[in-house]
């Protein structure tokens, strides 16, 4: 939903562009995180059918995955709430 604010156009643009920026940010936090957990996951499955040793690498990776998603997160949301703090909307 955009609201005018009673500025000139352009900032209205402005607002609404940061909005978008910031979705695709989170929707790039999804996609992160489910493609960390899945590659570890396939690992794993990969590493066990090699060395015949059956869901113990699986669930390695698995973990390995949530922790490297947990990290990415992290890092990746940290500017955004900078940003949010500082008062700044990028």
């Amino acid at each position: 939903m955009i609201q005018y604010t009673g500025l000139r156009a352009g900032a209205l643009i402005e607002t609404n562009m940061s909005r978008w920026t910031a979705a695709l940010r989170l929707v790039g936090v999804g996609f992160f995180i489910g493609s960390s957990i899945v590659l570890g996951v396939v690992a794993g499955l990969w590493l066990d059918s090699r060395l015949n040793t059956s869901p113990a690498l699986g669930i390695v990776g698995l973990f390995l995955g949530i922790i490297v998603a947990f990290y990415g997160v992290y890092r990746m949301l940290i500017p955004l709430m900078k940003n949010k703090k500082n008062g700044k909307n990028d």
